[in-house]
C-alpha cells in the first residue's frame, strides 16, 4: 500500500498521467474526438478534484465558489466523454451538448461567487445587455469572417441557428461574467480569473466545434485542447503558490485590485466590438442580407439606443444630484454662518455665496475675478499660498485633498477678523477649490476673556495670584544682571470693613486701593492682589533695587493711608503693613515670596503702618512659631498646662477680694513665658479650646473656695478669637452651671482694642454676658482710642489701671496726674477701679490717698499655685475671724 507524504501527490501523478497520455495520443494520431474526449475528461477529474479539496481547507465564506466550479468540472467531464457515443445520433443537438451547456453554467456560478459581488438588479440587467451586445458583435464579426460561406453551403437557416445556438449562448455567459470578474475585489479573485479562463477557452472550443460540425469536419485540435488547458490551470492554482493567500483567505482581507480606469475600460468593450461588427457589415455588403443576421444587427441598435438613452437619463440624474448636493451644501454652510466661495490654486476668487455680504459686509459681485490674498492679513498670505500650492500637486500621491487654514481677513468696515476655512480641492472635476469659511471673532473673544480671568482678578483687574507667581518664576530665570525684589502688602483692618459695611463694599474698597497702589509702583513694575486684602508687587531693577524696591514700598504705604476711603457713605481710615525681600542667586520664585510674606507678616506684629525688609532670622522666627503651634497642640492633648492666681485686695484693708487666673506652661522642665504662646495660640486658633479649660478648671477652684466660707471673686482674660468663637456664650453658662459659681463672682476682662476691632459683635456678645449676670472689666484702661465712648455703650463693672501709668506713680508728675484722674473717673461713674503692677511702697500709699479701691502686684502678692491660695485663704479667714 502505498502511503502519500504530501496530499498533493496524488494529483501530481494524475497530472503527469494525463499529460503523458495527451501526448501519446496525439502521436498516434487519435481521432480529434478522442483526443478532445481524452485531454478534456483527465484535465476537467483533475480541476474538480482538486476544487473539492480545496473546499474545504478554504473559508466557510468562499467554499461555495469552488463547489460551484468543481461541479462544472465534474459535468464538462460527463459531456465531454459522452460527445464521442452522442456524435452517433441523428440529433442536431445532443445530450453532450445540453451537458456542456449545464457545465459552462455552473462555472459562470462559480466565478461570480469568487467575484464576492453582490449583484443588484439593475447590475445584473446591464450585465446581461452587455453580454448581449459583445456576443451579437462577435457573431456579426465571425458572420463576416468565416460563417456566410458556411451559410450558403448548409442552405438551411434553422439547423444553422440551432448548431451555433449552445455556442452562442455559452459566449454570452462568459461575456456577461468577464466584467464581474476582472473587476472583483475578492481575496479569492484569482480563483474567479482561472474560471473565466475557463470559460473563455469553453466558449471558444465550442464555437469551433459548431463551426466545424456545420462543415461536416473535424474540429481543429488547438480548439479541443483549449479547455484542458484552462481546466489543468484551475486544478493547479489552489495548491500554487499563493495557496495560502487564496484558499485562506477571510472576507475581512478583501482589498481592492481594480481601478476605476480597469471598469472603465471594460465597460467600454461592447461598443468597441459593436464598432468592429458594424463596419465588417458595411464593408461586406452585398447580396440578399440574411434575415437571422439582419435580426441580431437590428437588436444590437435598439439595445444601443436604449442603453444610451438609458445612460443619458442616469447622467442627467447624477448631474442633477450634484447640482442638488452642491447647492444643499452651501446652503448648509450658509445657515451655519459659514461663507462658501470657489477660487483656483492662484486665489482668483470664481464664485463666492451670499453669505460674504452678512458676515464681512462685501457685495459678492465686488469680490469674483479678484484675489482672496487682497483681503487676508499680509502676515498669513506666505503660509496659505504655500499650502495651496501643495494642495495643487496632483502627481504627489501624498498631496492633502484638504486643509485647514486659520488667518485674519479684512472685512468692510477695516477690521481684521480671526478666521477658520477648510479648503477641499477637485471641486466638480475643474481645478478649483471649494473653501468654507467661518468667521470666530466670537470664540477668539470668549479664548482672550477666558485667557484674562484666568491670571487676573475680577475684582480690580489686577493681574492674579498664578499669573504673579508665573511672571516671578520667569524673572528670575531670565535674570542676568541687576536685582529682583518683592513687595507683599496687607491693608490694617480690613476685616472689620467687610463686617461693618458688607463684603460688596468691601471689594469695592479694595477696587480703590488698587487704583491707588497702580498708581504708587512703576511702569515696568508688575501689580497684582495676592488674595483678600493681600498684594503683591514684583520689581525688577539694576544694582540700585535695594532702595528703588524701598521707595517703592514706602510710597504703597502713604498711597494706603495718605487719606481715607469712602465706602457706603462713610469714611474708612486704613493703613498698610509691607514686606519687601531680595531675591538671592539660586533662591527658587517660591521661597522669594514666602520671604516677602514673612516680612509683611513681621511688620504687621509691629503694628502696621510699616515696612520690614526680610532677614534670615524672620524665617527662623516663623519656623519656631510653626513649631510652637505644633506644641502647644500636643500640650492640649497631654494636660501640660496649669493655671497660678494672682490675689486682687482691698488697699484699704489688705483684704483677698479676688484672684485672676493666669495660665503657665511647662514644656517638660521648660518654664515657657505667656507671651512666648500666647501669640501663636491666638494666631493658630489654639487659645479658644485653652481658654475653654482655663474657665472651667479656674471656675471648679474658686466654688470650691467659695463653698469654705471665702468669699472670693474670680477674673479671666477674655482673647478676641475667643469671644467670636462659637457658642462662647453658652460655653460660659456651662461651666458656671457645673461648677456652681455664681455668675457675679465672675469678672471677664477685655483690653480696649478688641472694643473698637470688631465692635459690633463684640459688644453683643460682651452685652449677652453681662445679662447672664457676669462682671465685666476693662483691663489695660487708659491705652486704647475710644475708652470713654464705650464705656456709655457698654456698662462695665470695673476698670483695671494699666501698669505704665502705675510704674510713674511718685516719679512721673504726669503719669501721677493721669492716673488720679482715671481713679476720680471710675469713682465718678461707680466703677471699681484696680490698679496692676503695684510693685513699690510708694505707689501702694498714692493709690490709698488717691481712693484707688483694689490693687494687684508683686508687692501685694505674686503669682501663686492652687495650694497657695489655699494658705492665703487660710490666713485670710484667721484675720477676719479675729
Amino acid at each position: 500500500m502505498i502511503r502519500w507524504r504530501d496530499p498533493r501527490a496524488p494529483l501530481a501523478v494524475a497530472a503527469a498521467t494525463g499529460v503523458a497520455g495527451l501526448a501519446a495520443a496525439l502521436l498516434a494520431g487519435a481521432p480529434a474526438l478522442a483526443t478532445g474526449a481524452v485531454a478534456g475528461g483527465i484535465a476537467a477529474l483533475l480541476a474538480a478534484v482538486s476544487l473539492l479539496l480545496a473546499s474545504v481547507r478554504t473559508a466557510p465564506a468562499h467554499r461555495p465558489a469552488a463547489r460551484w466550479l468543481g461541479s462544472g468540472a465534474v459535468v464538462w467531464l460527463l459531456g465531454v466523454v459522452l460527445r464521442p457515443v452522442a456524435e452517433g445520433s441523428s440529433l442536431v443537438v445532443n445530450f453532450a451538448d445540453l451537458l456542456v451547456l449545464v457545465s459552462i453554467v455552473l462555472l459562470a456560478g462559480g466565478c461570480v461567487l469568487a467575484a464576492g459581488r453582490p449583484l443588484h438588479a439593475r447590475a445584473v440587467l446591464r450585465h446581461l445587455t452587455d453580454a448581449y451586445l459583445c456576443a451579437a458583435a462577435l457573431f456579426l464579426i465571425s458572420w463576416v469572417v468565416a460563417l456566410r460561406p458556411l451559410y450558403a453551403d448548409v442552405g438551411d437557416s434553422s439547423i444553422f441557428m440551432i448548431v451555433l445556438l449552445p455556442a452562442l449562448v455559452s459566449l454570452m455567459v462568459t461575456c456577461a461574467v468577464g466584467p464581474v470578474v476582472v473587476t472583483a475585489r475578492s481575496p479569492i479573485r484569482p480563483l474567479g480569473l482561472a474560471g473565466f479562463v475557463v470559460l473563455a477557452a469553453a466558449s471558444t472550443g465550442e464555437l469551433a466545434a459548431a463551426v466545424a460540425r456545420l462543415g461536416g469536419v473535424d474540429p481543429p485540435r488547438w480548439s479541443l485542447l483549449l479547455a484542458p488547458v484552462a481546466f489543468l490551470l484551475l486544478a493547479a492554482l489552489p495548491w500554487s503558490g499563493r495557496t495560502s493567500r487564496v484558499v485562506h483567505a477571510s472576507p475581512e482581507d478583501s482589498r481592492p485590485r481594480a481601478g476605476h480606469v480597469t471598469a472603465t475600460l471594460i465597460s467600454a468593450v461592447p461598443l468597441v466590438l459593436v464598432v468592429i461588427a458594424a463596419g465588417a457589415l458595411v464593408v461586406n455588403l452585398h447580396g440578399r442580407p440574411v434575415t437571422g443576421v439582419a435580426l441580431v444587427a437590428a437588436s444590437v441598435v435598439v439595445i444601443l439606443v436604449i442603453r444610451v438613452f438609458v445612460l443619458i437619463t442616469a447622467n442627467a440624474r447624477m448631474r442633477h444630484l450634484v447640482s442638488l448636493g452642491d447647492r444643499q451644501l452651501r446652503e448648509l454652510a450658509e445657515s451655519t454662518g459659514d461663507v462658501v466661495l470657489l477660487c483656483d490654486y492662484e486665489g482668483v476668487v470664481h464664485e463666492i455665496g451670499s453669505g460674504v455680504e452678512v458676515t464681512y459686509g462685501y457685495h459678492p459681485d465686488e469680490l469674483v475675478g479678484g484675489s482672496i490674498f487682497d483681503y487676508i492679513h499680509p502676515e498669513d498670505v506666505p503660509g496659505i499660498q504655500l499650502a495651496l500650492r501643495q494642495m495643487g500637486l496632483d502627481e504627489d500621491p501624498v498631496a492633502p485633498g484638504a486643509c485647514l487654514i486659520a488667518c485674519r481677513v479684512r472685512a468692510a468696515d477695516g477690521t481684521w477678523r480671526p478666521t477658520e476655512s477648510v479648503a477641499t480641492r477637485h471641486v466638480r472635476g475643474e481645478e478649483l477649490l471649494l473653501v468654507t469659511t467661518r468667521d470666530i471673532s466670537d470664540q477668539e473673544a470668549l479664548r482672550n476673556q477666558v485667557a484674562h480671568l484666568t491670571f487676573h482678578d475680577g475684582v480690580t483687574g489686577l493681574p492674579n495670584r498664578s499669573y504673579f507667581e508665573e511672571r516671578t518664576r520667569e524673572v528670575l530665570e531670565g535674570r542676568l544682571s541687576g536685582r529682583t525684589a518683592v513687595i507683599f502688602l496687607d491693608l490694617d483692618g480690613f476685616t472689620s470693613v467687610n463686617d461693618s459695611v458688607g463684603h460688596a463694599s468691601g471689594d469695592y474698597l479694595l477696587g480703590q486701593a488698587a487704583r491707588r497702589l497702580r498708581g504708587a509702583v512703576r511702569p515696568d513694575d508688575t501689580l497684582a492682589r495676592w488674595g483678600g486684602d493681600e498684594f503683591a508687587v514684583l520689581v525688577e531693577t539694576g544694582p540700585e533695587a535695594a532702595q528703588v524696591a524701598v521707595d517703592v514700598a514706602e510710597r504703597l504705604v502713604r498711597a494706603v493711608s495718605q487719606e481715607p476711603f469712602r465706602v457706603a457713605d462713610r469714611d474708612v481710615a486704613l493703613t498698610a503693613s509691607v514686606g519687601v525681600a531680595f531675591a538671592e542667586d539660586g533662591v527658587p520664585a517660591g521661597d522669594l515670596i514666602r520671604n516677602a510674606d514673612v516680612a509683611m507678616a513681621r511688620a504687621k506684629e509691629l503694628g502696621g503702618r510699616r515696612v520690614e525688609v526680610f532677614a534670615a532670622h524672620m524665617h527662623a522666627d516663623v519656623v519656631r512659631r510653626l513649631e510652637l503651634a505644633a506644641d502647644l497642640q500636643r500640650a492640649l492633648m497631654e494636660n501640660q498646662f496649669a493655671i497660678e492666681y494672682q490675689p486682687v485686695v482691698d488697699l484699704a484693708t489688705s483684704r483677698v477680694t479676688a484672684v485672676e487666673a493666669l495660665v503657665r506652661w511647662w514644656r517638660g522642665s521648660v518654664f515657657v513665658p505667656p507671651e512666648q504662646f500666647l501669640g501663636p495660640a491666638e494666631d493658630t486658633g489654639l487659645i479658644v479650646p485653652l481658654s475653654e479649660w482655663i474657665l472651667r478648671e479656674a471656675c471648679r477652684e474658686v466654688a470650691a473656695w467659695r463653698a469654705s466660707s471665702w468669699d472670693i471673686g474670680l477674673s479671666l482674660n477674655l482673647s478676641a478669637r475667643q469671644i467670636t468663637a462659637p457658642r462662647f456664650v453658652e460655653t460660659v453658662a456651662e461651666a458656671l452651671e457645673e461648677s456652681g459659681l455664681p455668675a457675679s463672682a465672675l469678672t471677664l476682662e477685655v483690653i480696649e482694642e478688641m472694643l473698637v476691632e470688631d465692635a459690633e459683635e463684640t459688644i453683643s456678645r460682651l452685652s449677652q454676658l453681662r445679662s447672664l449676670g457676669v462682671r465685666l472689666a476693662i483691663d489695660d484702661f487708659g491705652t486704647g482710642y475710644a475708652s470713654l465712648a464705650f464705656l456709655r455703650q457698654l456698662p462695665v463693672d470695673m476698670i483695671k489701671i494699666d501698669p505704665s501709668f502705675v510704674s510713674g506713680l511718685g516719679r512721673d508728675e504726669t503719669l501721677t496726674l493721669l492716673t488720679r484722674t482715671i481713679v476720680r473717673l471710675g469713682g465718678d461713674l461707680g466703677l471699681i477701679v484696680v490698679a496692676e503692677g503695684i510693685e513699690r511702697p510708694e505707689q501702694l500709699e498714692l493709690l490709698r490717698e488717691m481712693g484707688c479701691t483694689r490693687g494687684q502686684g508683686y508687692l501685694v502678692a505674686r503669682p501663686m499655685a492652687a495650694r497657695g491660695v489655699d494658705s492665703l485663704m487660710r490666713t485670710n479667714l484667721t484675720s477676719l475671724g479675729s
